[in-house]
């Protein structure tokens, strides 16, 4: 009514009176009523601002990429800004008359575009998708020093890149690559698995050669030890066998001795025999045989002597005409003989 107006506005506001040119009051929050016609309110929202973006860059390999991310600022000196936008709400205090608020997102929006422009031109392809953190920090250190954003009186609060993504193509070759890189990384695995199990079974059968060999070792000193037990005894026996023979050689020599001396006994008996015989025979060379067979006959038993007594009467048979014998002489000489 009459053009009298009611305005409110939230903290989160800043608000500036302009009357006739000059500003009757400002501030966060305020309510108050005012003549529409002789004002003009400027209301420049310091609240925090959200703005997502995506945009396109080109690495320093030439290859595209798409970046996506969000920034977060908030107006720290609201009225340096409404100097430079025009903030400026209609005669109902309920909209902007122009699209400069609209215009700040996206002035934040191009300079973080050409920020981002000036740190990926310096990376690969390949650098660049795995330079999230590093963007980052360059970036916003850059707009923390950026003249343009403090001549806006803006603060910036955040950045973050949600995604870097190259082209379909390249990423398909990319993917082929890694791929190619993982199945060899794989093979190579599969290599190293398969040479570890050689490995392995190298180590194996050298334990059970080293075994093998520890085995025949000890069967070999083992056969040593018999063979040299064995000719252990073999030597004590050729000893015993020695001292046998010596003892039998040594009762070789005493039976040769003794055999010699029995030798030359019987020899020297012999001789003194055949010398008693020869003296004896010398003695009795001109003696009768008659005497001598007499001499022979002297202690001789009764059958020699009937013996000698037939022998006489044989030699001298062709004399005798005939010989009577009595059965008791032949009874008896064959009694006796019995």
């Amino acid at each position: 009514m009459f053009g009298i107006r009611f305005i409110k506005i939230p903290p989160t506001t800043y608000l500036l009176q302009y009357s006739r040119g000059k500003i009757k009051q400002e501030g966060q929050g305020l309510a108050f009523f005012y003549f529409a016609p002789f004002t003009s309110l400027v209301a420049v929202p310091m609240g925090s601002t959200d703005v997502p973006f995506i945009f396109k860059q080109v690495t320093a390999d030439f290859q595209e990429i798409t970046i996506q991310g969000q920034a977060t600022y908030r107006v720290a000196d609201p009225k340096q800004l409404a100097q430079l936008l025009n903030f400026t709400l209609d005669s109902a205090g309920r909209n902007y008359v122009s699209t400069d608020p609209e215009k700040l997102s996206q002035r934040v929006i191009n300079l973080i575009q050409v920020l981002m422009q000036s740190e990926i031109g310096q990376l690969s392809l390949r650098e660049a998708l795995i330079a999230t953190t590093h963007l980052v920090q360059q970036v916003r250190e850059s707009l923390g020093m950026s003249q343009e954003i403090k001549q806006l009186g803006l603060e910036v609060l955040g950045l973050s890149i949600l995604a870097i993504k190259p082209n379909p193509d390249t990423a398909r070759a990319l993917e082929a690559d890694v791929r190619e890189q993982l199945l060899k990384e794989a093979d190579q695995a599969i290599y190293a698995r398969r040479n570890a199990a050689v490995e392995q079974e190298r180590a194996i059968k050298e334990n059970e050669l080293d075994t093998e060999i520890a085995v025949e070792n000890k069967q070999r000193q083992v056969q040593e030890a018999q063979i040299e037990a064995e000719r252990s005894v073999k030597e004590k026996q050729r000893q015993i066998q020695k001292e046998e023979m010596t003892g039998k050689i040594a009762l070789e020599k005493q039976n040769q001795d003794l055999v010699a001396l029995a030798t030359e006994n019987w020899r020297c008996e012999a001789d003194a025999k055949a010398y008693n015989l020869t003296v004896t025979m010398k003695a009795l060379a001109g003696t009768d045989a008659k005497v001598l067979q007499a001499l022979t006959s002297v202690g001789m038993n009764p059958r020699q002597l009937v013996a000698l007594a037939f022998r006489e009467l044989a030699e001298g048979a062709e004399k005798i005409g005939q010989l009577n014998v009595s059965p008791e002489l032949l009874v008896e000489l064959l009694g006796k003989r019995k």
